[in-house]
């Protein structure tokens, strides 16, 4: 059995978990080496790309970017989180913010020391990005439509410090790049729509709470649109493997969001539609080992 003092310690560290989302942290590590493996550097071998250094300094420099991002913008939601997310809040405040801080600062240390093992243009890399997740927790997340485009921007820029790294500029890098920012952008979209209740009570300037639920459904409906024929152009003009079996099931996904979306009036309404967005975005990731099986086997 546990003393009082272990669990004590236990819970802290599943509040820390949860404030800096170490799921979604596992999920961006693999996705970004899967990217590297499959799509950045499909000439390398995978042991080479697997041990390369500089690529892992990388990957552990935008985790602990994006940790320290999760934790600054828990640290300023933390009143519109209690109303939005009550249980989730009353997890995360088992850590003091005076702890989340010192984290906060450690973390965005530690991501400028991995960095400057790789290069001096890294660390200038990862010191804007840290400012600009700053900037976009304390001001910009509050301004409606520059909140979500930014935010969008901040969740694929960790696949852009791999692009950089590996220099590979083909079409069809940009065009997975442009999939994945709408589906970031609906989803940024959805949450506004799910959290209108802190919004409205914080006076956060978010879409849904400017421009009304009714737009805001109108943009979705166009993100949806432009989403599905990014998707088809990836079928039909670029060499993806066996991975449009992904893009099949997302279309279908994005019509049933759709369909759900201009019916929906109440908060598990939009979470539904979150979660959809969520899985598709996941699914998305491990549909990457689909692009060719057959080479990677002779890659190994």
């Amino acid at each position: 059995m546990l003393s009082r003092r272990q669990k004590h310690i236990l819970l802290k560290f599943f509040s820390l978990f949860s404030v800096v989302r170490g799921y979604n942290i596992l999920v961006v590590v693999i996705a970004q080496y899967l990217a590297a493996i499959y799509i950045f550097a499909p000439d390398k071998t995978i042991k080479s790309v697997l041990f390369d250094v500089n690529l892992l300094m990388l990957v552990l420099a935008s985790s602990a970017t994006i940790a320290a991002g999760y934790i600054i913008n828990n640290f300023y939601d933390s009143e519109k989180d209690l109303i939005n997310k009550p249980r989730k809040t009353m997890l995360d405040r088992l850590v003091s913010q005076n702890t989340k801080l010192s984290f906060y600062f450690v973390l965005n240390f530690l991501a400028v020391v991995f960095a400057s093992y790789v290069s001096f243009k890294a660390v200038i890399f990862f010191a804007l990005y840290i400012f600009a997740i700053w900037l976009y927790s304390h001001r910009l997340k509050k301004q409606p439509m520059t909140g979500n485009i930014v935010s969008a921007i901040l969740t694929v820029t960790p696949f852009f410090a791999i692009f950089i790294y590996y220099q590979n500029f083909e079409l069809v890098i940009f065009a997975h790049a442009i999939f994945l920012f709408l589906l970031v952008s609906m989803r940024e979209l959805t949450k506004d729509l799910e959290n209108i209740k802190g919004d409205l009570a914080l006076n956060y300037r978010t879409v849904p709470v400017v421009y009304g639920e009714k737009v805001s459904k109108t943009m979705l409906t166009i993100l949806v649109l432009l989403t599905i024929m990014a998707a088809v152009v990836l079928i039909l003009f670029f060499k993806i493997g066996h991975m449009y079996y992904f893009f099949y099931l997302s279309v279908m996904l994005l019509i049933v969001f759709l369909l759900i979306l201009w019916k929906s009036n109440k908060k598990t309404h939009y979470l539904m539609l979150h979660n959809i967005l969520k899985f598709i975005i996941v699914a998305g990731v491990f549909s990457i080992l689909l692009i060719d099986v057959s080479v990677v086997l002779n890659r190994i």
